[in-house]
């Protein structure tokens, strides 16, 4: 029976050497590095989230961090991939201000609506989240994500009605969990910077 309302957490992928060299990944398949795989030794989803249906971005990094995690039984989705950053894809943020100057500027003046070139925008990966989150026909009362930064900031934008236009009204640990709320009245900010599970 599909119920109407229920609980996500949502954890975002380890580090890979993208990340640390602070480079727009979108959907290259980059794997974790080796940092990555140390940040999650030993790390468990909190145990009221222990036994509960797992779905996974199906790019390596987020499937090597559920099985880091110990979620070795779980369902990928496209819907969890991370955005599409287009012919950004590699790129840093700094050195695409330099080079397209008061074009990369409008750009990020759109908000969710910033479009890099043959990618999509914020507001179509919250789109496109959303829409599965109301039509897969969860269930059970609690899900768990292993997911991207892209997706859960369009989570985060939907939940707090934050346009992409400033800082993010909350401040997120990513090596940390957020819990949301999914009903008919929409997404719910339930908490967020929910420390992992130690196994040791």
């Amino acid at each position: 029976m599909t119920v109407q309302a229920f609980e996500i957490l949502v954890v975002r992928h380890g580090k890979t050497t993208w990340n640390l060299e602070k480079r727009l990944q979108g959907r290259r398949d980059i794997p974790l590095s080796d940092e990555g795989f140390a940040q999650l030794a030993g790390k468990r989803p909190p145990q009221a989230f222990a036994s509960i249906p797992w779905y996974v971005s199906p790019l390596l990094r987020a499937q090597q961090t559920a099985k880091a995690l110990g979620i070795n039984d779980f369902i990928t989705t496209e819907a969890l991939i991370e955005m599409n950053w287009g012919d950004w894809e590699g790129e840093r943020l700094p050195e695409l201000r330099r080079r397209l100057g008061p074009a990369m500027q409008q750009e990020e003046d759109k908000g969710l609506d910033l479009s890099p070139p043959n990618g999509e925008s914020p507001r179509q990966v919250r789109t496109r989240i959303l829409t599965w989150l109301q039509t897969a026909g969860f269930a059970t009362e609690k899900i768990g994500l292993v997911t991207h930064k892209g997706v859960i900031r369009a989570l985060l934008s939907e939940a707090l009605d934050w346009q992409m236009l400033e800082a993010c009204p909350v401040k997120i640990r990513w090596d940390q969990a957020l819990l949301f709320r999914c009903s008919a009245e929409g997404i719910e900010l339930l908490d967020y910077n929910i420390p992992l599970d130690s196994s040791g």
